[in-house]
């Protein structure tokens, strides 16, 4: 055991300290340094660090600092010395109290050097006596020693530990080797540092140092050798568990990794069938919507398919029907012997005297008019000229309506020779309306109110003509030299020659083409003119045109252009007949915007004849009446005139 602190000894010589050895006899050394300390109030430790590395200490017990850090009284200072370095120091919480001496007797050994012999009285006298403040660096060149024996077991059975940093501090020790270190004994050993120190013989030191025994040297080389081995071959299984650990949560870490990428895939599996499920019933969902449109365009085809065969058997039962009326018109319109008069040639030459000139009132486009009296009545005879090439054709074909015809407002056919190409027709006493408004003969001007009442005649016979049975019939020449008036101001439309036949199923919806246009100039539908499609839309643009004479007594070319500049001027009273002085300017202007419509371009813009031309017409007519009651005191005849009249279709510039 002397043998163990003879390095430690020869230190203390060095430095000039007095050594004493205590040997602690216990199974922890922890408990029974903290017990001697707390004993013999020891008030300062001083050991060193734990030679365990961070590995070793995790799967053994604390080691001998970090439990005297725990377990000490409060007054006690731990200082833990690693390479000369304090690293670790817990403070005295508390002041020292009175040392006492311990009731349980150690057992001590006294080893002596340099003949300073001590009684066990007198050490523990030396080592009760502890200033803190003194000898500081003999404590810190200590810390070394105090490290060395901070790895202690019991004595008995026990091998020895390398101390690691000693050969640092002991310098007159000629080749490093390791330190041994000692089992079942506590190094706890209390330095105080008030403790006297006389100076040890340097010779003596190397004495005692030389007679170490080589043997024990050798022998404790050979258990550090075999520790060495120990723990080389505990680290190398601990490194081999580690190993194995490592390659087991690296194989662990690839298996989750793996199955997070089969969880993926499944997971893109699935919603790629559950987009593809999504899709077909989407296809089909489709599919169904066009199965229920197929369907429901299947039964309304049923349905339209039914209709169109109601259609069908009402066409052709209207068809049927029509064919019966037309065809009864036809054998009325054959037996013209019953609805007109027949006259020979003979009656018609005695009547106009042999053709006298003198009886001779016009000259249409197809022959001259007389005036004559026949059957003790007025008529006037119009005669076909032989060289005529139309005129035949329109002869038969006013012989043919006009037979079938009977209104107040269409002039009434007398009789005809059809033989030599003759009509016979009642006399209209005031002529034409074109004379009226030129005021040819020097006759008087008609009055404003008589003009609304022509006006609303015309519109009346037209309509006649338009609703005609079993087909309508558009006139194609309606101007006022076809319009005639009898004593009374009564308008009769004349000259029905051109008239012609339009189905009553395309008279207001589909026109009805013809090869050529009839009529005269100024007054042709232009649609009819340039496409020659015919319907009774064609006879409401003449009505326009005449209607704007009728108000403004003036040329047919461009009238249209100057009664609406007139209008946006505001000057529309100075376009009125200046013939009549008393015209009631907003009505007059009412009747003019409503022949302006009627003179449309498009007949899709013209207003229809029945429903608003002929009711605001009688509505003006009305206004006139009413103001023929307010003057039928001082009214006379101021219309009547010597002057012989022209008749029907008589100048020679109407278009046959």
């Amino acid at each position: 055991m002397a043998q163990l602190f003879i390095s430690y000894r020869g230190y203390c010589a060095r430095k000039g300290m007095q050594l004493k050895e205590v040997i602690l006899d216990g199974n922890d050394v922890s408990k029974a340094i903290v017990e001697y300390a707390t004993n013999h109030g020891i008030t300062d430790i001083v050991v060193g660090a734990s030679t365990r590395n961070t590995f070793i200490r995790k799967f053994r017990n604390p080691d001998v600092p970090t439990c005297l850090m725990k377990m000490v009284p409060d007054y006690c200072t731990v200082h833990v010395i690693h390479k000369g370095k304090a690293i670790q120091v817990k403070a005295a919480k508390a002041p020292a109290p009175f040392a006492t001496l311990p009731p349980k007797q150690y057992s001590q050994s006294s080893i002596e050097s340099d003949g300073f012999a001590r009684s066990r009285g007198d050490w523990k006298k030396i080592s009760h006596q502890s200033s803190p403040k003194a000898n500081r660096p003999s404590v810190d060149r200590l810390s070394n020693f105090a490290k060395a024996t901070s790895r202690e077991r019991p004595l008995s059975g026990a091998r020895t530990a390398p101390l690691d940093d000693f050969d640092d501090y002991i310098d007159f020790i000629a080749p490093p080797r390791p330190s041994v270190t000692r089992s079942s004994f506590s190094d706890d050993v209390d330095f105080p540092m008030s403790m006297e120190l006389q100076p040890m013989d340097f010779a003596d030191s190397m004495e005692l140092s030389t007679s170490m025994s080589m043997e024990s040297l050798s022998s404790a080389g050979k258990d550090v050798e075999a520790e060495m081995r120990r723990l080389r071959l505990e680290l190398k299984q601990t490194m081999e568990m580690y190993n194995s650990a490592c390659k087991e949560a690296i194989d662990a870490k690839q298996k989750a990794a793996q199955m997070h990428q089969m969880k993926v895939e499944e997971s893109k599996k699935y919603q790629e069938l559950r987009n593809a499920e999504e899709e077909a019933l989407a296809l089909v969902q489709m599919e169904k919507a066009k199965c229920r449109a197929a369907l429901e365009a299947a039964e309304a085809a049923q349905r339209i398919a039914e209709l169109e065969a109601q259609k069908r058997l009402r066409a052709e039962w209207k068809a049927k029907r029509e064919a019966e009326e037309r065809r009864r018109a036809a054998d009325a319109m054959s037996d013209t012997d019953l609805r007109y008069r027949r006259y020979s040639i003979d009656d018609i030459e005695a009547a106009t005297h042999k053709f006298d000139r003198a009886l001779k009132i016009g000259e249409g486009g197809y022959g001259p008019v007389y005036k004559a009296v026949m059957d003790h009545t007025n008529v006037a005879i119009k005669i076909l000229r032989p060289d005529a090439s139309q005129g035949r054709k329109q002869f038969q074909q006013e012989i043919e309506v006009l037979s079938c015809m009977r209104h107040p407002n269409m002039v009434l056919l007398l009789g005809a020779c059809p033989e030599y190409g003759c009509l016979v027709y009642e006399y209209m006493d005031y002529g034409s309306l074109e004379d009226r408004l030129c005021r040819r003969g020097k006759t008087l001007p008609i009055p404003w109110n008589i003009r609304f009442r022509i006006a609303a005649d015309i519109a009346t016979g037209l309509l006649f003509l338009h609703q005609a049975k079993p087909e309508p019939l558009v006139h194609r020449d309606l101007k006022p030299a076809n319009i005639l008036l009898d004593h009374n101001f009564v308008s009769k439309i004349s000259d029905v020659g051109l008239a012609r036949l339009v189905p009553q199923s395309i008279a207001e919806v589909t026109q009805y083409r013809m090869t050529s246009t009839a009529g005269t100039f100024c007054y042709i539908d232009p649609e009819y003119q340039q496409t020659g499609m015919l319907t009774t839309k064609s006879d409401i643009y003449s009505l326009g045109i005449l209607l704007l004479q009728i108000i403004t007594a003036r040329s047919p070319m461009g009238l249209t252009h100057h009664v609406e500049s007139a209008i946006e001027r505001g000057a529309f009273q100075d376009i009125l007949d200046p013939t009549v002085t008393d015209w009631p300017v907003e009505e007059a202007m009412a009747f003019a915007r409503l022949a302006l419509r009627c003179a449309e371009l498009r007949k899709k813009d013209r207003p229809d004849l029945g429903k608003e031309i002929l009711p605001e017409l009688n509505r003006l007519r009305g206004l006139g009446q009413e103001y023929d009651a307010s003057k039928v005191s001082s009214t006379s005849t101021t219309c009547s005139s010597s002057a012989p009249y022209s008749y029907g279709n008589d100048d020679v510039s109407s278009m046959p």
